[in-house]
């Protein structure tokens, strides 16, 4: 894991972006912030990897290529499989079957968008800070 490296966000809403946007500027994070409204074209990005990210937070409910199986299509690709990129989905709602879906694709987490900016705040310097004390293989591009 490339703790050091661009978090990806793959959000078609562009206000939940703003809103994310805020979170990490507030933060004052160092990592660059990515951010994808079409999960195809991330796709293409972390196909074509130039850099290593250092984690993924992916919405679930998105047109042409929904988050389920964009990180289906991530789980099935040796080369990105082995890069050891946390992959979170990041979403409204978390029904059970969504839940046990997410994580039967090995997901590394399923957290619900608060509506308040606070919590959401505190959620994503939660999962910031997790991610930064976890250790992982090193990464080797």
């Amino acid at each position: 894991m490339n703790k050091k490296g661009p978090i990806i966000v793959i959000e078609d809403d562009l206000d939940d972006q703003m809103l994310i946007d805020l979170v990490f500027k507030k933060m004052d994070i160092e990592n660059q912030v990515l951010y994808f409204a079409d999960p195809e074209e991330a796709l293409l990005y972390l196909y074509d990897l130039k850099e290593h990210p250092f984690l993924i937070l992916s919405d679930i409910n998105m047109p042409k290529l929904n988050g389920m199986e964009l990180k289906e299509k991530i789980y099935e690709n040796e080369a990105l499989q082995t890069k050891c990129i946390p992959y979170l989905f990041f979403t409204t709602s978390a029904e059970q079957k969504m839940v046990i879906n997410a994580y039967s694709k090995s997901a590394q987490g399923f957290f619900v968008k608060p509506a308040d900016f606070d919590h959401l705040h505190r959620l994503i310097q939660t999962i910031i800070n997790y991610w930064k004390e976890c250790h992982s293989p090193e990464v080797v591009l």
